[in-house]
């Protein structure tokens, strides 16, 4: 007879119903074994300290507005999912910190978060305000691409009514081509840019300071440079004439200290998002989780079953 360890090693980036129709066992014996043997909340005993916490949303239907936050912890390279609280409210996640152990809570060296005032907030409610708060460095991203894609939509639009028909179709796959890295561009793909900056100077401008900008946070360099480097960079934008980024600007004037905090410890910048992209593909495989606490065990297999199970 199947164990229950070997149950659960199977559903490590697998399905329940897959592992169901493998082993022959009923889709409800399945999740009952999950519900019994993976909690549903963070065992505080087991953990021996916690040195970066990393809160992250995520909307658990499509087209839906009804986000949860994702609490995880990095430790020496070590992720692990601390908890799934039912909102992305302030006082809900202050509430969900201050059920840390305060032995616990003394490890915390800082918290890797988006750029959301409540994540933020909480987090200096219960660690206090001098705890160092990172900003993810791909919301950071996201931030200075939206605002380009803003005045690559408007270019284009421009163009379409400007340009032939026959000339517009020219400058298919654009979009694409804009949101690669240079050294992974087809040669179609860099005739198709030199055309379309041809007809867009400033569409090239923004997108010269957008590479920019990515490089800085791709460089292996101290905050201190990083901070002489981004101040460059926002004298250069500002003399320059646009104002595509005028979004992003303000950001980085009102988050500047989390924004720059990220240069102190690299593999902290990014990995709550990184998981987050990960509970996504959960999501998809398991064809849309709503039940926060089957979430969390989902995302503690993903995370912990083999290293749990497989022995």
């Amino acid at each position: 007879m199947i164990s229950e360890r070997s149950i659960l090693l199977q559903t490590v980036n697998s399905t329940t119903e897959d592992v169901s129709v493998r082993e022959n066992l009923g889709y409800e014996a399945v999740t009952g074994i999950i519900s019994r043997r993976i909690a549903a909340e963070a065992k505080w005993d087991e953990i021996k300290r916690i040195d970066i916490i990393g809160t992250d949303e995520i909307s658990l239907r499509k087209g839906h507005k009804d986000f949860v936050t994702i609490v995880t912890s990095l430790t020496q390279g070590d992720i692990l999912i601390l908890a799934v609280p039912g909102d992305r409210k302030k006082e809900t996640v202050r509430k969900f910190l201050k059920t840390i152990p305060k032995r616990l809570r003394k490890t915390v060296r800082g918290v890797c978060s988006d750029m959301y005032e409540g994540f933020i907030n909480a987090a200096k409610e219960v660690f206090g305000k001098r705890m160092r708060i990172i900003a993810d460095r791909f919301h950071v991203a996201k931030l200075y691409r939206k605002d380009f894609d803003g005045l690559r939509k408007k270019e284009m639009r421009r163009l379409k009514k400007e340009l032939s028909e026959e000339e517009y179709g020219k400058l298919k796959g654009a979009m694409r081509a804009l949101r690669k890295k240079k050294e992974k561009l087809s040669d179609k793909e860099k005739e198709v840019l030199k055309r379309l900056f041809g007809y867009s100077p400033d569409l090239k401008l923004a997108y010269d300071f957008c590479r920019e900008l990515t490089d800085i946070f791709e460089e292996d360099i101290s905050k201190s440079e990083a901070k002489r480097k981004i101040r460059i960079w926002k004298i250069r934008v500002g003399v320059s004439g646009l104002n595509c980024f005028d979004n992003f600007l303000k950001t980085l004037k009102k988050r500047h200290n989390e924004i720059i905090n990220y240069f102190t410890d690299r593999q902290t910048g990014g990995f709550a998002e990184g998981l987050n992209n990960k509970i996504k593909v959960i999501k998809r495989r398991c064809y849309g989780i709503t039940n926060i606490e089957n979430l969390f065990r989902r995302i503690f297999l993903d995370l912990r079953g083999y290293s749990l199970f497989a022995s």
